[in-house]
């Protein structure tokens, strides 16, 4: 979103999604969140892309990186390849950097044999770097990957320690339905406690965050009284 000029913050990303009533329409910051989780929900391909661009036609996807790497994947160099897929799609959507930063992130993965878009150039590039273009841009592109691999890094440790906690304390808490909400801290960034379903009641569910937060397994993400959100 910083990139796209806009000064949202992970609080505001979050509250932008898990606070939206079923029936409504996310504001522009909560779409660019639903892309990228959508893009890295299932192994990368067309299909895949699709569904997390929906404005976007599967034809259109595969033109884009079949395009820039005419011989197949792995024979262009992963980050040639990524910043021209970048290049092209800026060029024909200079309004949609969210489209152009998944599809170079999704080219990289798939040169590198990667199962899921891992959002290296999202991370790494700043606002500046999107107007670049041939050499400059593909060296922004090294560039950003160095940063936000290393950054990329240290939270993939840090979630693995929390996991491994939670995993661990799991099995002392008794509460039905608490293996389902185990489950969505696992696989979701975060949740708010009408969220856990599983545990038959709001009551229940803000009893049972509360109580993982006192165990040091999953930590309230806002700082408020209300509307909470919990996640490891």
């Amino acid at each position: 979103m910083t990139q796209q000029g806009c000064p949202e913050r992970a609080t505001d990303l979050r509250n932008a999604i898990e606070l939206v009533q079923p029936v409504d329409r996310p504001k522009p910051a909560g779409e660019v969140y639903l892309f990228w989780q959508r893009a890295a929900e299932g192994p990368v391909s067309v299909k895949a892309l699709r569904r997390a661009l929906p404005e976007i036609d599967a034809d259109q996807i595969a033109t884009w990186l079949d395009g820039c790497d005419p011989c197949g994947a792995g024979q262009v160099a992963p980050v040639t390849w990524a910043a021209a897929v970048m290049q092209t799609v800026i060029a024909e959507r200079p309004r949609d950097s969210a489209t152009a930063l998944i599809l170079a992130d999704a080219a990289l993965s798939l040169a590198l044999g990667w199962r899921r878009v891992l959002p290296l150039l999202a991370l790494g590039l700043k606002r500046a770097d999107l107007r670049k273009a041939g050499e400059d841009l593909r060296l922004a592109c090294h560039r950003a990957i160095s940063a936000a691999a290393a950054e990329v890094t240290r939270e993939a440790a840090d979630l693995v320690r929390r996991i491994a906690r939670l995993t661990e304390v799991a099995p002392k808490l008794r509460a039905k339905g608490s293996d389902e909400a185990f489950a969505m801290f696992l696989t979701q960034d975060a949740a708010a406690p009408t969220s856990l379903t599983s545990l038959r009641s709001d009551r229940a569910a803000r009893r049972c965050c509360d109580r993982l937060v006192a165990l040091g397994t999953v930590r309230e993400l806002t700082g408020r009284d209300t509307f909470r959100l919990y996640g490891i």
